[in-house]
């Protein structure tokens, strides 16, 4: 399976993973999912490996924009995936795929692990 890292290319810590796999010889395809659109059946082999609450992320201000009324919504996996799909900004990023389980978020120490653990 390729190695696929999803997010958006502004996001710093997106940057700090694109930047951690390049520099460690990681080959990689890098997802831009706000102009390259995620379909349905992948968020869904998300959610079936990781809790909505693991995906979505509920600090950063793109919930905090939304209304109260559609925050109000996201009570479930089928609510978080309908909310993801509609705004994948709202995502916690990055989201690596193709390495072991699916992971979400970036630090070099985690990263190392889980691609030693792949070999």
């Amino acid at each position: 399976m390729t190695t696929t890292l999803y997010g958006i290319p502004n996001c710093d810590t997106v940057k700090k993973a694109r930047t951690w796999l390049a520099d460690n010889g990681h080959d990689f395809t890098f997802h831009d999912f706000k102009k390259q659109g995620l379909e349905r059946a992948r968020v869904q082999s998300w959610l079936d490996e990781l809790d909505w609450e693991t995906l979505v992320n509920r600090k950063g201000t793109t919930w905090r924009n939304l209304p109260d009324e559609r925050k109000a919504q996201v009570v479930d996996k089928a609510g978080a995936l309908e909310l993801m799909l509609e705004n994948p900004s709202v995502i916690k990023r990055p989201v690596l795929q193709g390495v072991g389980p699916v992971s979400v978020g970036f630090s070099a120490g985690q990263y190392a692990d889980k691609f030693a653990s792949a070999k």
